[in-house]
């Protein structure tokens, strides 16, 4: 019995066959997905809006509102994680059948920083665009500034050609 290396082509690539010569003869591509979907059996939706932490059925620990101070209740959170995992520590060794409590706890505060971090994907996101979008203008603009350079040393070397020409 011989086996290919490869798998030959899905049938459906004949769809595809006369594209070179007319583009307009392949399929459309499928329409983008619009709400909820299921990939590898979790759900997932289009939207990108983050849910609050009582959708989620997590108590939250940093104060509500949109004047967020995002340093200070990160700050604050940490310390309290900290705070939370020496105590974890000594629960361990004098009660260790106790322990459950604590790592619910710190599971919270973990919770709490992680919704705190993706609230400030969005500011994260922008930066970095502006970021790329201000090499660009730097790097574009110093090409022009070769491109210049560049024309001023040829019309130098034209005109000196021009001189030794002339000259002889």
């Amino acid at each position: 019995m011989a086996t290919a290396t490869y798998p030959p082509p899905p049938p459906f690539y004949r769809l595809y066959k006369d594209y070179l010569q007319d583009p307009k003869s392949a399929p459309e591509p499928p329409p983008p997905i619009e709400g909820t979907y299921v990939c590898f059996g979790g759900n997932y939706t289009t939207s990108d809006v983050l849910p609050s932490l009582e959708e989620q059925g997590v108590r939250q620990l940093y104060s509500k509102g949109p004047n967020v101070d995002f340093k200070k209740e990160l700050r604050s959170l940490n310390g309290e994680l900290q705070l939370h995992v020496l105590e974890l520590a000594d629960i361990l060794i004098e009660r260790p059948s106790q322990y459950a409590r604590r790592v619910e706890e710190i599971s919270t505060v973990f919770k709490n920083l992680h919704h705190l971090l993706n609230s400030l994907r969005p500011h994260q996101a922008r930066a970095t665009l502006i970021h790329i979008l201000e090499l660009q203008i730097q790097r574009r603009k110093q090409a022009v500034e070769d491109i210049k350079r560049r024309r001023e040393e040829a019309r130098r070397l034209l005109n000196e050609s021009l001189a030794t020409l002339d000259g002889h």
